[in-house]
């Protein structure tokens, strides 16, 4: 891999700088954080920006809408987006780094065409109904099922933390279509309209006080076959395509924002005379070691994925597994430099960010099952009993 950026690449950067510095100023401000249509509209209306700038789905194929950049151009966007303080993509999440992607790798030309554009101009938003109460870190285990009648699937079961299911137009739902097969081999994989008849949405609360997340109650709702991704009980195998996208580039962005408030910790211990403590200034050093060590790997993962077709690989799950407990490490500190006084003002980013850093070691998979993939795929070790 050549970590060094060509002349071309150099010129990309200075385009997207020059366009940000440009663009940025001119946004609204952010709409609170309990308002999910105003978050939409938002997060919505910057995905049309990009998108009518050239930007959007930058490391997509161009069969798939995207602009079929290099790795590193992908790289060099992400970095440059986010230390301009650029808006995230939001809750355009699942439908640009998972439903998006799945569809480009495994869906018909049909399903291309009808998808993917609304993703990339912002017209569409997408939840991921996966997790089941009774089926989480053992997401084979999942038990909705889906029941062939005539041209549709008849759906009925539950899903629980379905990301951004208030605001959706659609959902990446997987569903048990054989209940006699083998729990991996029985599963499929629908893309479910949310406005369809026997849906029902319930909003979770998180301990930040967010409703990102919702339980989806889900009452012999039909979904067309011709919605389903991949072949009937071949959904397991796409499943696997899916996670590869949320383990392995999904939280590229984030590796850069954690970077930049490392940063802004430092300058506040400064600020407040923390940064005397050499413990603390040896803590924060091995972070920066940390992060930096993520962003190399992030360059192999998403190279490696470009020389073998666009879809990550099992070292997702490397960067993932060390990823949530690093994220967790720098909210601890960032705890240390508030100090007593600061640490649990919910008014203060950081203490969100630290609520929000606990549930990382569960999010597109638990570590314990990161472990698993990493000693089985990578290191060739037996499965544990």
């Amino acid at each position: 891999m050549d970590l060094a950026y060509t002349e071309a690449e150099e010129e990309f950067r200075g385009r997207l700088r020059e366009w940000l510095a440009a663009v940025l100023p001119g946004l609204p401000p952010k709409p609170s954080p309990d308002d999910w249509p105003a978050r939409r509209a938002y997060d919505t209306a910057w995905q049309r920006m990009l998108y009518d700038a050239g930007y959007a789905g930058l490391h997509w194929p161009e069969d798939a809408g995207g602009r079929g950049a290099t790795p590193t151009q992908h790289l060099i966007f992400l970095e440059e987006t986010e230390r301009a303080g650029a808006p995230y993509v939001g809750a355009n999440f699942v439908g640009l780094l998972h439903a998006g992607p799945t569809v480009a790798a495994e869906g018909t030309a049909e399903q291309r065409a009808r998808w993917l554009p609304p993703v990339l101009r912002g017209d569409e938003i997408w939840c991921q109904g996966f997790s089941e109460p009774d089926a989480g870190s053992d997401l084979a285990a999942l038990r909705t099922r889906a029941v062939r009648d005539g041209d549709d699937y008849v759906v009925s079961g539950q899903k629980i933390w379905t990301s951004h299911a208030e605001v959706a137009d659609w959902c990446e739902l997987l569903v048990r279509t054989d209940p006699g097969a083998p729990k991996h081999r029985g599963i499929s994989w629908l893309a479910m309209p949310m406005d369809a008849p026997g849906i029902t949405v319930r909003p979770l609360r998180t301990p930040a006080g967010s409703t990102e997340f919702a339980e989806v109650f889900l009452d012999e709702v039909r979904v067309p076959v011709r919605n389903r991704v991949g072949a009937e009980n071949d959904g397991w195998r796409v499943t696997m395509v899916t996670l590869s996208f949320e383990r392995g580039t999904a939280f590229v962005g984030e590796v850069v924002a954690c970077r930049r408030t490392l940063e802004a910790l430092a300058a506040e211990a400064r600020r407040t005379g923390r940064w005397d403590d050499p413990v603390l200034r040896r803590r924060l050093g091995r972070l920066n070691a940390e992060f930096r060590a993520l962003w190399r790997l992030t360059q192999w993962n998403v190279s490696e994925s470009q020389r073998t077709g666009g879809v990550p690989g099992i070292g997702g799950s490397v960067f993932k597994l060390r990823y949530s407990g690093v994220r967790q490490e720098l909210y601890e500190a960032a705890a240390e430099v508030l100090g007593a006084e600061g640490a649990f003002d919910l008014d203060r980013e950081w203490v969100l960010d630290r609520l929000s850093s606990l549930s990382y070691t569960i999010a597109a998979g638990t570590s314990q099952i990161q472990r698993n993939i990493v000693a089985e795929r990578i290191l060739g070790l037996p499965k544990g009993r």
